[in-house]
């Protein structure tokens, strides 16, 4: 199952990266607008807002040596390792991906620093204690196993280093709300189609699994608000001509997720999809 769901988001990756990036640019994420979601910023501003915000958040202000779980075509890799002037791994299930960011880092002059790889982050080719950063912006949903990925980031973590978690996760079923609904699973059943997932779970569930795998320290917090304004815009500028024709050329998949992008903006408003961060120490 885990072979075939790789190879289905190395899929989805491969076909869809290219016109994310002449469209969207080279941040393959959310964008941060403000802690009330109204801040009226330029959408490619937001996303590296959001960065920074993370940064601020789990009080980042020295990286040496980072790893970036799921690294898209290098956004936060080549972003981070700048700012840092630090060495940086990217790593990602797409071949098309890690070469473009190989590329984007030569363009850059940082391939002498940062290096592209295409790797599992559920089994990372890296020795233990190797990383005093390990970043996952976006790819903890497509873990098919989120207790080994956590695990595996421990594993890989310097002692003393930080892990910065922010990902796609439902609401809450410990509060007055119950378990999901009916309504709410066929929902996620269908992000989870478009999109490759094998599922999501709430932000309490990815607190539990990173004290179960040694994290200490740890504080979460759920950015839902701030980055919900995200959906509306990337669906404003799917219907440029550019984006179109791009779409056209790039096949079913990629044309099915962009006609896709209503669910995720529909899950924000309900409450029912939540964007959930989790930070930790490893000692």
């Amino acid at each position: 199952m885990n072979s075939s769901l790789n190879q289905k988001i190395a899929q989805f990756y491969d076909t869809s990266s290219e016109l994310w990036e002449k469209i969207w640019g080279e941040h393959m994420h959310h964008g941060y607008y403000g802690r009330s979601g109204n801040y009226k910023i330029n959408r490619r501003q937001a996303q590296i807002d959001l960065i920074e915000e993370l940064l601020i958040w789990a009080k980042i202000e020295k990286v040496t040596n980072l790893i970036d779980a799921g690294c898209g075509i290098g956004g936060s890799t080549l972003y981070l390792a700048d700012k840092f002037k630090a060495k940086a791994t990217g790593i990602t299930l797409s071949e098309v991906q890690a070469a473009r960011a190989t590329q984007r880092a030569e363009n850059a002059n940082l391939q002498a620093t940062v290096d592209f790889q295409v790797a599992n982050a559920l089994n990372m080719p890296f020795p233990d204690n190797n990383f005093d950063l390990v970043w996952s912006l976006e790819s903890g949903e497509h873990m098919p196993d989120k207790n080994q990925f956590l695990r595996e980031c421990y594993r890989v973590l310097k002692p003393g280093g930080t892990f910065i978690l922010a990902t796609w996760c439902h609401r809450p079923t410990n509060s007055l709300a119950g378990e999901l609904t009916w309504d709410e699973k066929r929902h996620l059943q269908e992000i989870y189609r478009v999109y490759c997932l094998p599922y999501v779970i709430s932000l309490p569930e990815y607190e539990k699994i990173a004290a179960d795998s040694g994290f200490k320290d740890i504080y979460s917090d759920d950015w839902s608000m701030e980055v919900a304004p995200f959906w509306d815009v990337v669906i404003d500028s799917a219907l440029d001509f550019q984006a179109i024709m791009g779409l056209l050329k790039s096949g079913w998949t990629t044309i099915e997720g962009a006609l896709s992008l209503g669910l995720m903006s529909r899950g924000y408003q309900r409450g029912l999809i939540r964007f959930g961060l989790l930070c930790g120490k490893k000692y």
